[in-house]
């Protein structure tokens, strides 16, 4: 039996890439900021490129120079060929060396007039231009850049002391080469050949500008990023900061408030703040608040329940304790009775306690639909009439619709129906225990303001006004003095509230309309439009 591999569940990305999200806010603002600046940095690397050009302009230009001056030499004896490398070795800042066909050196213009320039001992040179050299040599280390050899300048030499002198002569072109001073600018070599004779001319030039337009480059490149990283990291600790600094003032606020150890704790609201920070602020600290209210909610509702279940527990214990000792009948079968109907009661307490701690969750998941407040009405007056739990008292429905002509004539809304059945089914309950025997209770429907409303109207002894809030409390029970002890729990217009605040709605207690004695009370629910 072959068994079946299960797939693998596919890594974050974040693993995949193998990133840790444990880096504080601060670390990755910076980190972002200084990777973009890095990369700018790597445009240092292209100045090799310009050295490249650079050294490329002077091989043309040193090229054009020795072919230029051979040819003016091949014509002149060797006395005018003295005096011309003299003048252009002067004039040029170049060094010429004329060597015959023996490969003698005949003539050097350093030697027949003043020195154009002089190689340079680092030695004797400031110390930020040793630090230039080292930050040459680091370039050209990272870069991968071939050694350049240095260069030797051997007094009196002959032409076999250079290559250069040989190569051209063999293949009567021009050679151009380049090796690096005592002080690492290179000095641009060129040698050709005069005439036909077997002579050659050897010209150097030590283009020190080359090394300072490059460092120049780099230096002012160098200043540019160094400047904008500095910047980068001053804004990048300031938005980190202002993102930062807020953040934590929340975590702190939240996981006090999850201890629960400072009931008083106050989560900043940074009301200052008008951008997402700000936004995430207040709403962290109305969560807070809205938990705590449920928090105390939930306190108070178990102390109300351990209260409520508190009496009819002593009750049957008292009853149940006091059966063994009693031995009349009549006694026992009434400690029996009330027993069963203690067990009745904390039976009734416990479903509608259930009920009531279910209802926020069970709604919250209900998907509203649209129905015909009308239909549901009467549909439930029907039921109860065949029940027969109306108490002898008669229920009718009235229409009463907005003046409004414009208003549609239904009345649609969107909904829960079975838990909108239960607020009505609590409402009638409620006016026909407070109505006297026989006494009306008048159902009116109608629509304003784009709102449906039901009202239920009784002629019982009303409801004080100060007392018209209390009723919806949980546990409160105001019940006429006729009905039998236990038979409601409290928790009926609570729960009604409840499931009608979950639909947008409102569930108010007035006076009757027409003036007479009576409780009325009010259940309005938005509108169901078509569009919607």
């Amino acid at each position: 039996m072959v068994e079946k591999s299960r797939a693998k569940p596919r890594p974050h990305l974040a693993v995949r890439l193998g990133l840790s999200w444990s880096v504080s806010l601060t670390a990755r603002i910076l980190a972002v900021n200084v990777i973009a600046l890095a990369l700018l940095a790597g445009s240092l690397f292209y100045i090799d490129s310009y050295r490249r050009e650079l050294l490329a302009e002077r091989y043309r230009l040193a090229k054009s120079e020795a072919e230029i001056t051979a040819d003016a030499l091949t014509d002149e004896d060797l006395q005018g060929r003295l005096a011309l490398i003299a003048r252009i070795g002067t004039e040029q800042d170049l060094r010429l060396r004329l060597f015959d066909p023996q490969g003698q050196l005949a003539g050097d213009s350093f030697a027949l007039g003043r020195p154009s320039y002089t190689l340079i001992d680092p030695a004797r040179e400031p110390w930020f231009q040793d630090a230039a050299r080292i930050l040459d040599r680091g370039m050209d280390f990272v870069l991968g850049a071939p050694p350049i050899p240095a260069y030797r300048d051997p007094p009196g030499a002959g032409a076999s002391a250079w290559p250069e002198i040989a190569a051209a002569l063999e293949d009567r072109q021009t050679r151009i080469n380049h090796k690096a001073a005592p002080d690492r600018t290179p000095v641009i070599i060129a040698a050709t050949p005069v005439g036909s004779d077997g002579s050659a001319l050897l010209v150097t030039r030590n283009a020190r500008d080359i090394t300072e337009n490059v460092r120049m480059a780099r230096q002012t490149l160098a200043i540019i990023v160094g400047g904008a990283l500095g910047v980068s990291i001053l804004l990048s600790l300031f938005l980190a900061r202002t993102i930062v600094e807020p953040l934590r003032k929340l975590v702190r606020a939240a996981v006090r408030v999850r201890l629960g150890r400072d009931r008083s704790v106050v989560v900043p609201r940074l009301p200052d703040r008008r951008d997402e920070i700000g936004l995430l602020a207040r709403a962290i600290s109305d969560m807070s608040g809205a938990l705590r209210h449920r928090i105390d909610e939930v306190e108070s509702f178990a102390a109300d329940v351990a209260h409520e279940l508190k009496n009819p527990l002593t009750s049957l214990r008292s009853a149940l304790e006091s059966l063994d000792r009693v031995e009349q009948p009549e006694l026992r079968r009434q400690l029996i009775g009330i027993a069963q109907d203690d067990v009745r009661r904390i039976d009734f307490l416990v479903t509608e306690i259930a009920d009531a701690s279910r209802i926020d969750a069970q709604l919250s998941r209900t998907t509203f639909e649209p129905f015909d407040m009308a239909d549901l009405v009467r549909a439930l007056v029907a039921e109860r009439e065949q029940r027969g739990v109306n108490g002898g008292c008669p229920i009718s429905i009235r229409r009463e619709d907005d003046a409004n002509k414009d208003s549609p004539p239904g009345l649609m809304v969107a909904g829960d129906v079975p838990r909108l059945e239960r607020v009505l089914q609590n409402l009638l309950d409620n006016a026909v225990s407070f109505s006297p025997s026989g006494g009306p209770v008048e159902i009116t429907l109608g629509r304003s303001n784009n709102r449906v409303k039901v009202s239920v109207a009784d002629h019982g002894p009303g409801i004080p006004a100060a007392a018209r809030e209390r009723i919806f409390e949980r546990f409160h029970s105001l019940r006429p003095s006729r009905e039998e002890f236990g038979k409601h729990s409290g928790l009926g217009l609570a729960i009604a509230r409840t499931i009608v605040e979950a639909h947008y709605g409102k569930l108010v207690a007035t006076d009757r309309t027409d003036g007479t004695p009576g409780a009325r009370l009010v259940l309005s629910l938005p509108a169901w439009q078509p569009e919607q």
